[in-house]
């Protein structure tokens, strides 16, 4: 062999080993981070965290006798992510769990060996997570949130319910990283629907969201579309109320939205993707490198429809969207 080939071989097994020491670790207590964009206290959250828990139970892992969990959320404060991203790395699980873009970004920007599954990230390629989705590379992997095609599907339903509706205003925090993605695939799908889509960044500021919505609403045949966004999600009770004060139709990413009031949604469900994200996490305890795990991209999706929120709004909600609807609110 030559010595330059020889050199290559020698990195490329250093720097797969942290990954490989940790998968020879059976029978020892094994320690799994979560690092969670989010608040804690939010009943939605903690719904994922339990599903999240008992799946790995349901594999065979146990708080307590053969895994410790360490929990940090960020309060959906993304300035907080780095300091919470060095204390995970401190504490060196086996794997660590993780929510949102921006929160992996912190974590690869403190550890490229510690094995990362993700879930709530839209765009891992472009956004320098992974390097593809079926060949992650690296220490991270997991579970893909939406394509950019769903954004027609929002805007369709816009229309589908409110045929004047004309403006849409596309209502999430640019930090979180998914705005711009879902910005760019507005643009080119809107105008075949008639749609000119209005532009509605916010920050983690509940003044500020009122009055951005408070002003797009005077103009007429407008509506709301909501794609998954850490900051709308704190926020979502204001937002519904405000949708409902001005009577704007709005679409939102997830289904715990349309449960608190929201008009209609249509998204994955959430907690099976933390169900499945859990079986990444125990593939990867067992040995399992996250650099040969593709990012899965979700297979199941539901639309929900609140007909006690279309009725107060004066929507009448058409068959064609009714009878695709997988759960109705009444």
């Amino acid at each position: 062999m030559r010595r330059r080939a020889f050199i290559t071989l020698l990195g490329g097994a250093a720097a797969a080993w942290p990954l490989a020491a940790r998968a020879q670790q059976a029978g020892a207590m094994r320690r799994v981070g979560v690092l969670v964009n989010s608040v804690e206290a939010d009943p939605a959250v903690q719904g994922r965290i339990a599903a999240f828990r008992q799946a790995l139970e349901r594999l065979g892992w146990l708080e307590g006798r053969n895994i410790q969990i360490e929990l940090r959320f960020s309060a959906a404060n993304y300035e907080r992510l780095p300091q919470l991203a060095q204390e995970m790395v401190a504490l060196n699980p086996d794997v660590i769990f993780a929510s949102t873009t921006p929160a992996v970004k912190a974590l690869q920007a403190k550890t490229r060996t510690i094995p990362i599954v993700f879930v709530y990230v839209s765009d891992p390629a472009s956004a320098g997570v992974v390097a593809s989705l079926a060949r992650p590379g690296g220490n991270t992997t997991g579970l893909l949130l939406y394509e950019e095609s769903i954004t027609g599907k929002w805007l369709g339903m816009l229309k589908e319910i409110s045929p004047r509706l004309t403006r849409a205003a596309l209502v999430g925090n640019p930090k979180g990283f998914t705005y711009d993605y879902f910005a760019r695939s507005s643009k080119t799908i809107a105008p075949a629907l008639g749609i000119e889509v209005a532009p509605a960044p916010i920050e983690n500021d509940a003044a500020a969201i009122e009055q951005r919505i408070e002003t797009f609403a005077r103009a007429p045949n407008g509506g709301l579309f909501v794609p998954p966004d850490i900051t709308t999600d704190q926020h979502r009770d204001l937002i519904i109320a405000l949708a409902a004060r001005y009577r704007l139709p709005a679409v939102f990413a997830f289904r715990h939205f349309v449960t608190a009031g929201g008009l209609m949604s249509y998204g994955v469900e959430m907690l099976e993707q933390h169900r499945q994200a859990a079986s990444y996490v125990d593939r990867i305890l067992r040995g399992a490198n996250p650099a040969d795990l593709p990012v899965e991209a979700p297979t199941k999706y539901e639309t929900v429809l609140n007909l006690k929120t279309a009725k107060a709004l004066g929507f009448d909600v058409p068959p064609t969207l009714l009878v695709r609807a997988d759960e109705v609110i009444e």
